[in-house]
């Protein structure tokens, strides 16, 4: 969803870090599975929801 909304992947870590020109970074935990509250505070971070 990220990369469908205009960001891109910039780096990796414990974190994969999604950036877009005029916005601010976005960090997802590199983890198998990620929680529905983790998930709905990254895309309202991002903008998306």
């Amino acid at each position: 969803m990220l990369e469908k909304a205009g960001y891109r992947l910039d780096r990796t870590g414990d974190h994969a870090v999604y950036e877009k020109p005029g916005n601010r970074p976005v960090q997802i935990p590199n983890h198998r599975e990620i929680n529905e509250y983790t998930a709905k505070a990254i895309l309202k971070a991002a903008g998306i929801e």
